[in-house]
């Protein structure tokens, strides 16, 4: 499916432009109480592209490391970075220190900007200079202030964009590196580039038809392109305020937030949503008119019961780190205009500018409408590549259509309907089993509540005699592995989609990673570490 493209603009000239028509109405807030208005908000942006490029940034450093949680501090970071023509790069902080540091290391950052309060949060120790926010501040002069209001409130945004020489930025110069979120792998980290960042932000404006009374609870963070793309560049770049958290789990404080800014679009999770349909009150998301999730598969039963309580429908889209990230989506019924916007069960139409084929697994050949088969797609979000590895990015992108790695069906009306990862499948006997589907199955078995996350996951481990063999990895259940063998076969799966008994692992918790989907690769090291203690 295709639809229209358009040219897009450069974010950050957009940024400044946009915060000087709101130089006076609300822009950004927090639950730290500090609500700033555009001029604000460019303002102490334009302060701290001075101190970095005084104080901190040599002459000749491309890539900056940020650590910082979505927040008021988080976003004047990233546009001053931005705004001084540096590649951002959000580390990860949910991930391993060792795995942050390779983060590190593949960019060649030298200076990580953050603040004592995370790090000494976080207790890590990383391969380059911390630089704390709140030291820095301790530089600014009357000088730094009075230029930067002046140059935010006054100067015309052309002048000001030749001034900051945003009008030498090209369209195909990298914005941001936003490293993989490792779930089935090692993180590699996707170059965006400004038409990537500017495309996405034009098709969600497309999608959920945004207008200046919008306001944007961002809770998702930053080093996930879902969060740096549509939870900040959106508002960056476009004439809606935002509100932000630092952390999508707490979730009274996140409807606080809503119901104190006047929040009409939430991004999110279904793991976070959960959390909210338990601790947040209808009064909290009262002035909600749109939720759109992705990351994870949204279940119907909590579709239901997020609208029940809450009035307000949940819809469901999808992307990858590599496509900015949307590729498709469902139009929340409040924005909807035709019958056609939303199809529950998949993850909506391609977005405008993006082109989606399905072809054959073993082969290159392209299926019709509603057969299964391996997901591509083409248009301006796709990334420049995988920095450092060309080797990766050729594997992935041919002739500018990116190998997603989804399993997916593609029905006559263009919606999209993913079947699992292509790393989801195991292969016993030949056959191509897909852990996905039994997970989900699995799941419904043992009884999952509409305030719960997964209690079960489903992996595959070598094995001498099959090739995989299944390995189910569970929370505390009623059922015993032999109910729940039954209850498989029972739902007409056959043998070869069972786990043997003995491949029922109980453990306190499932791991997750900081974006709320499973951590499908720890998943698997649990089962190879207690199923092969010896290796």
């Amino acid at each position: 499916m295709e639809t229209r493209a358009y040219r897009t603009p450069i974010p950050v000239r957009a940024f400044v432009r946009r915060c000087k028509q709101r130089r006076f109405r609300s822009k950004v807030v927090d639950t730290t109480g500090a609500r700033l208005s555009g001029g604000n908000l460019l303002a102490r942006t334009l302060v701290l592209r001075r101190l970095l490029l005084r104080h901190v940034l040599d002459a000749d450093e491309e890539y900056v490391g940020i650590l910082l949680p979505p927040s008021l501090g988080g976003v004047v970071t990233n546009t001053a970075v931005s705004l001084a023509k540096r590649i951002a790069v959000n580390l990860n902080y949910t991930l391993a220190e060792e795995v942050m540091n390779s983060c590190i290391a593949q960019c060649g950052i030298k200076v990580v900007l953050t603040s004592r309060r995370v790090v000494e949060q976080m207790g890590v120790e990383l391969d380059a200079e911390m630089v704390y926010l709140e030291d820095l501040g301790h530089s600014v002069t009357w000088v730094d202030k009075l230029v930067s209001a002046f140059q935010a409130y006054v100067s015309p945004a052309w002048i000001l964009e030749r001034h900051l020489g945003l009008h030498t930025i090209a369209f195909d110069d990298v914005l941001a590196v936003i490293f993989t979120s490792g779930s089935t792998g090692t993180p590699k980290g996707a170059m965006l580039t400004q038409t990537n960042i500017a495309s996405n932000v034009q098709a969600a404006d497309d999608v959920i038809q945004l207008n200046s009374d919008d306001v944007l609870v961002g809770v998702l963070p930053f080093f996930h392109s879902f969060g740096y793309t549509l939870s900040m560049w959106t508002v960056m770049m476009l004439d809606i305020g935002g509100a932000y958290h630092f952390n999508p789990l707490q979730s009274r404080q996140v409807g606080k937030l809503c119901e104190m800014s006047g929040g009409t679009i939430l991004l999110a999770t279904p793991s976070f949503l959960r959390a909210y349909l338990r601790r947040c009150t209808r009064a909290n998301f009262a002035t909600l008119e749109a939720i759109l999730v992705g990351a994870e598969r949204l279940p119907r039963q909590l579709t239901g019961a997020f609208e029940e309580k809450f009035g307000v429908r949940p819809v469901e889209g999808y992307g990858c780190t590599e496509t900015s990230p949307l590729v498709s989506s469902n139009i929340p019924p409040s924005r909807s205009k035709s019958d056609l916007d939303l199809k529950e069960g998949t993850v909506g139409r391609p977005v405008p500018g993006v082109r989606a084929k399905v072809t054959a697994l073993a082969s290159s050949e392209e299926l019709g409408p509603s057969q299964q088969g391996m997901l591509w797609v083409k248009g301006p979000n796709v990334m420049k590549g995988y920095l450092g590895r060309e080797d990766k990015t050729a594997e992935v992108i041919q002739n500018g259509w990116y190998r997603t790695g989804d399993v997916v069906l593609l029905d006559e009306d263009g919606f999209i309907t993913i079947v699992g990862r292509e790393s989801r499948f195991a292969k016993i006997m030949g056959e191509m089993v897909p852990l996905d589907g039994i997970e989900t199955a699995l799941n419904q078995i043992i009884g999952v509540g509409e305030d719960e996350g997964q209690k079960a996951s489903v992996t595959a481990v070598p094995d001498e005699k099959t090739g995989e063999r299944l390995v189910v990895v569970h929370t505390p259940t009623e059922q015993t592995p032999e109910d729940l063998r039954q209850a498989l076969l029972d739902e007409g799966l056959s043998y070869i989609y069972v786990p043997p008994v003995d491949s029922f692992l109980q453990v306190d918790d499932l791991p997750m990673l900081g974006t709320g989907k499973l951590d499908h690769k720890s998943i698997r090291q649990m089962a190879e570490a207690i199923l092969f203690p010896a290796k």
